[in-house]
């Protein structure tokens, strides 16, 4: 089965760390402050493999949400990456369900360049893979990247996959052979300079075209469908597609809502149905932008700590400004990969809009718990290891078999991949705005703790064994 990776990050400072030179979790958008190399009580100065996995041994002993789900003492023997010890250190949480591979080794480099910029490698493009049917589908194009400039965009389905026209393979003889997997083995190293040759189905025919990966910043509003105000039978309702919760997206988060301020809009969709979530900021700042109607005590997140680390725990309540609304109904289209800044967003809605709101298309992944990031920054480490829990202004916290249970109001709606994001007849979008219109959700409730593939052709994003940072957030990006 795919692992599915999920991030929280926090915005917390945590000054003590810093002041006595230990590890430091994420004052400064997402890269943290810079940690030193002592953790635990112990001093661990350089790079061997075993120094490094001593060291975050460590750190989940300091910090980890769940220490008692930890071994005691584990040998390193045996182990060939720092990433491995990790998972062995934390197999009794993952088997909880609690920490689903949310804890992970990653680098500073890597990270400070995705969540400041969005920078990654890549073809620049989301797919979707259907084991039973032997497909790959694209779920989205992004705009600045070398697919889209090939004309490779959503709903296109990649036929087959070579390294030249002469050894094209079918993507249904790969996934017949390798599983789903095998289509990220196809796709090659997410390196720049990279070159795949693609079969290519679409509305426009068949085409066989040549991708080479590049550097790339992704956009986190597409400049076609991230922000839109939609007259609907004469409802004006603010739409919002997010990408992903970096740093890049707040100034057009902030335009976004002035225009809907301006426009009188009180209705509103956000579609969050791929974001994986990111920066907590972020989604803070979403929640003040919602938050026209709040009071300054109102309580949008919490973010605790375990019992010795209560020192660092955050109430956020909301901050509005000059571009916040004031919503009457909103509407958040979700899938099975939406999580953790994404949820967070929902969830701190509920105790506010009650019915007033909805979940719209299937389960989301849940995540109710988020990262810091501890820096080993002689050897490019960064660790983000689960070490808080979130919660709602009335205390919600238990969500990790997604949003179905906590949102009043939820209704099933496909992913229409054969439409464009932000097309009003898309599955999702449609049942969206039938909702805030105040119309009845005609395809039915989602099922508590339901969790559902992408589409009724249990379509899935496809993430790989070992993802870049980018991937880790932007589920299915290649």
């Amino acid at each position: 089965m795919t692992q599915v990776w999920r991030k929280l990050i926090s915005t917390v400072t945590l000054a003590s760390l810093a002041a006595c030179g230990g590890g430091g979790g994420g004052s400064t958008g997402s890269t943290g402050s810079t940690g030193g190399t002592t953790t635990g009580g112990q001093t661990s100065a350089g790079c061997s493999l075993v120094e490094r996995e001593n060291w975050a041994f460590g750190v989940l002993k300091e910090w980890y949400l769940f220490p008692e789900t930890l071994p005691s003492s584990l040998s390193t023997a045996g182990y060939t990456t720092v990433p491995d010890y990790i998972d062995a250190l934390t197999a009794t949480a993952r088997s909880q369900r609690r920490d689903r591979y949310f804890t992970y080794l990653t680098s500073i480099a890597d990270e400070t360049a995705y969540y400041t910029s969005g920078s990654s490698a890549g073809f620049g493009f989301r797919v979707a893979t259907d084991a039973t049917a032997g497909t790959a589908t694209i779920t989205e194009g992004f705009e600045t990247a070398p697919a889209y400039a090939a004309g490779i965009d959503r709903g296109d389905r990649i036929d087959a996959i070579g390294t030249t026209t002469a050894d094209l393979r079918t993507v249904s003889s790969i996934i017949a052979s390798e599983g789903v997997a095998g289509v990220t083995n196809a796709f090659g190293p997410t390196t720049a300079g990279v070159t795949r040759v693609l079969r290519v189905i679409g509305p426009s025919g068949t085409r066989t075209v040549s991708v080479t990966k590049a550097d790339y910043s992704l956009e986190p509003l597409s400049p076609r469908y991230g922000v839109k105000v939609i007259d609907d039978g004469g409802h004006k309702v603010g739409y919002i597609n997010l990408r992903t919760f970096i740093t890049t997206a707040d100034a057009g988060l902030r335009d976004a809502f002035a225009n809907f301020k301006s426009q009188g809009v009180t209705e509103v969709v956000i579609d969050l149905r791929y974001n994986g979530g990111g920066l907590v900021a972020t989604a803070e700042l979403i929640g003040d932008l919602l938050g026209a109607n709040r009071f300054t005590s109102d309580i949008f997140d919490k973010q605790t700590f375990r019992p010795e680390k209560t020192s660092n725990n955050v109430t956020r309540t909301f901050q509005p400004s000059a571009q916040s609304i004031a919503p009457t109904r909103i509407a958040f289209i979700g899938t099975g990969a939406t999580a953790s800044a994404s949820e967070l967003v929902i969830n701190g809605m509920v105790p506010y809009l009650g019915t007033n709101m909805a979940l719209v298309g299937a389960n989301t992944y849940g995540k109710p718990v988020g990262q810091i990031a501890i820096d080993k920054s002689s050897c490019d480490d960064r660790l983000r290891v689960i070490a808080f829990a979130t919660q709602n202004g009335s205390g919600n916290a238990n969500y990790f078999d997604g949003l179905a249970t906590t949102v009043p109001v939820t209704c099933r709606a496909g992913d229409d991949a054969t439409k464009p994001l932000g097309d009003v007849t898309e599955a999702s979008l449609r049942a969206a705005l039938d909702f805030v219109e105040g119309k009845p959700c005609s395809a039915g409730a989602i099922a508590s703790g339901e969790q559902v593939a992408q589409s009724a052709h249990a379509r899935e994003l496809l993430t790989p064994l070992q993802p870049t940072v980018a991937q880790r957030e932007v589920t299915g990006l290649f």
